[in-house]
């Protein structure tokens, strides 16, 4: 197939690229290199997709109306995949802007593309942060997600509604991926994980919100792209039994659905650290804080929709991924095993 990734450059979307090429599609990747984190990693990702038979990219910003707009009226794509945004909860505290202008005018720059060329299948990143205040876990799809308490959160929930509007009006299937906590080789930099490692290696301190206590269901980034492809390849239709009478939110009367993907197994932070300290073969020194604004203390994903619907489930034990990660980090910065 024929298929647009955005944020091609970014964790997630360079391992979604590299799954697809192997597959055997065709891949234009569209990133704009921003500074958000360091460019020369988002670089030394796309070499390696540009390496592969299939891949094409184009630098460029959603934002910019003309550009996309000219993108999608001269490119036959079939599928869009659309993973850029301006990432991270603590940063839309500093810079909300940035959140509104990636996140919510680059999402519409993608829905009206999508809308005037016959995409077949529009799938797109949101994010367990949209569960805000809910207190249940398991996260399930089903459940009321109106209080957010992050901005990031709350544009992720905003690109969810815009989603769904798109799919009743012009009948455009459209699948919303909530991810939980990915981590894995290739990783962001400002992630807690990516951070911990380099502030363990160089012996300084690591900062611990929630004095450790907060749980993650982290999920390895090649579990997540599974997800993807697997959504991807099912495109969201109609649901037979949906009721405005008792109006589901994970899916609806237009081809619209919403998945978790999460390992499915949430980990104390602090277990977490723990297996990072075993694989890189020294201990951190810890420096205990309170809860930040906009942090969810728990995040747990209910999987049962995308396994039922794709057959997706989870491959990776945190001990397996988190030794892949120290890998893979030893060898990118050339660091002795």
């Amino acid at each position: 197939m024929r298929i647009l990734v955005t944020g091609a450059a970014g964790f997630i979307g360079f391992h979604t690229c590299q799954r697809l090429l192997a597959r055997g599609d065709a891949v234009l990747g569209l990133d704009n290199l921003n500074s958000y984190y360091d460019v020369s990693l988002k670089q030394a990702r796309l070499a390696q997709l540009q390496s592969l038979p299939g891949f094409r990219f184009i630098q460029a910003d959603l934002a910019d109306r003309p550009t996309i707009e000219h993108l999608f009226s001269s490119e036959p794509f079939d599928i869009v995949i659309h993973l850029a945004a301006q990432a991270g909860v603590r940063y839309s505290l500093e810079n909300p802007h940035a959140y509104v202008d990636s996140n919510l005018t680059g999402f519409m720059s993608i829905l009206e593309g999508c809308r005037h060329n016959g995409i077949k299948h529009l799938v797109f990143a949101s994010s367990s942060s949209v569960y805000g205040a809910n207190t249940v876990t398991p996260f399930s799809v089903h459940q009321n997600v109106d209080h957010p308490i992050s901005l990031y959160a709350a544009t992720k929930k905003a690109n969810e509604l815009m989603a769904h509007s798109y799919a009743s009006l012009y009948n455009l299937p459209v699948t919303g991926l909530r991810f939980f906590t990915v981590y894995g080789p290739w990783g962001r930099p400002d992630m807690a994980y990516f951070s911990f490692t380099k502030a363990i290696l160089e012996d300084r301190p690591i900062t611990i919100f929630n004095n450790g206590m907060m749980q993650r269901d982290f999920t390895y980034v090649d579990d997540i792209v599974e997800g993807i492809v697997r959504a991807a390849d099912c495109p969201a239709a109609p649901h037979p039994g949906w009721s405005g009478v008792e109006p589901d939110p994970g899916t609806s009367f237009a081809p619209y659905r919403i998945y978790n993907i999460g390992n499915n197994q949430p980990v104390e932070l602090l277990r977490f650290i723990e297996t990072l300290e075993r694989h890189l073969g020294k201990t951190a020194q810890k420096n205990f804080l309170p809860m930040q604004a906009g942090d969810l203390p728990v995040t747990f994903a209910d999987i049962d929709d995308l396994a039922a619907d794709t057959g997706f489930r989870p491959a990776t034990t945190i001990e397996e991924g988190i030794q892949y990660f120290v890998r893979w980090y030893r060898d990118y910065y050339k660091l002795p095993a």
